[in-house]
């Protein structure tokens, strides 16, 4: 399609591609003429992201890779140089947080779960930095490559509760900018690592904490949204803009910078 972003024919490669984010991010750059690969630990759920994006005309493909294991990522990497001998752009999309690093209402920091803080971490640090030390090779030999990472709206403002996911997504915030500064000045301007921070979408992973289960706001929920001036909680369409501006040359030259998609949450002090 015809796109002020001009991004047709570019090579994606989505991390966490099958999620709601991830699969969101994927259906968008198809929709603008990019080749977008799916990572995922399920083959079978990459494959149903691709089968929908093909079915709406785009192009696609499904890997099947574990961010935390190199030897995974470095297929990938060698399927994508020899089928199309070229990487573009890169988005760490996989993360998330679980129960166990998670401090619950009737809890202290003395229940914290070592083991589970420590998979956190993993998913959302090593699980970042290791797909972009091994795709950015790629980029440092082409002089040219995007990388968007995923920060949250708990990074600047920690989140009572939530320790584990808030410290990882402080360190990705910190870990963007230093990428950003490693490969532009070692291999150009031509390499930009910016990061996306989502404010509060509804998943998954947090429905249960944001909502009843009859739709109405819990009152987590309800703080929530006291405390974004637009009201509402964030939909996969609101990032849409922001992704294909980080994705295009009309962002040449921004790197190392975390763009806040929050409806205000970050800016409210009430």
């Amino acid at each position: 399609m015809n796109s002020i972003f001009n991004l047709e024919g570019k090579i994606a490669l989505i991390t966490g591609g099958a999620g709601v984010l991830g699969s969101s991010f994927a259906h968008v750059l198809a929709k603008h003429g990019v080749v977008t690969g799916i990572v995922s630990q399920s083959i079978d759920k990459a494959n149903k992201i691709v089968a929908a994006i093909e079915s709406n005309g785009g192009k696609a493909f499904a890997i099947q890779a574990n961010v935390l294991k190199k030897e995974d990522l470095e297929k990938a990497k060698s399927f994508i140089i020899e089928k199309y001998g070229r990487l573009d752009i890169l988005i760490n999309a996989a993360g998330g947080n679980m129960p166990g690093a998670t401090i619950a209402p009737d809890q202290a920091i003395y229940d914290l779960q070592v083991e589970s803080l420590q998979q956190v971490v993993d998913l959302n640090i090593i699980g970042t930095m290791l797909p972009s030390q091994v795709f950015s090779e790629l980029f440092a030999q082409q002089k040219e490559g995007i990388i968007i990472n995923i920060s949250s709206a708990t990074a600047e403002r920690p989140l009572t509760r939530v320790v584990g996911y808030s410290a990882s997504k402080a360190a990705i915030d910190n870990f963007t900018k230093w990428m950003s500064v490693e490969l532009a000045t070692k291999y150009g301007e031509g390499i930009r690592v910016n990061a996306i921070s989502p404010g509060f979408f509804i998943g998954e992973q947090n429905r249960s904490l944001l909502l009843t289960p009859e739709g109405k706001l819990t009152p987590r929920g309800e703080k929530i949204i006291e405390s974004t001036p637009m009201k509402r909680f964030g939909t996969p369409e609101d990032i849409e803009g922001t992704l294909l501006f980080l994705c295009s040359d009309m962002s040449k030259f921004v790197t190392g910078t975390i763009i806040k998609i929050d409806g205000g949450f970050s800016a409210s002090s009430i």
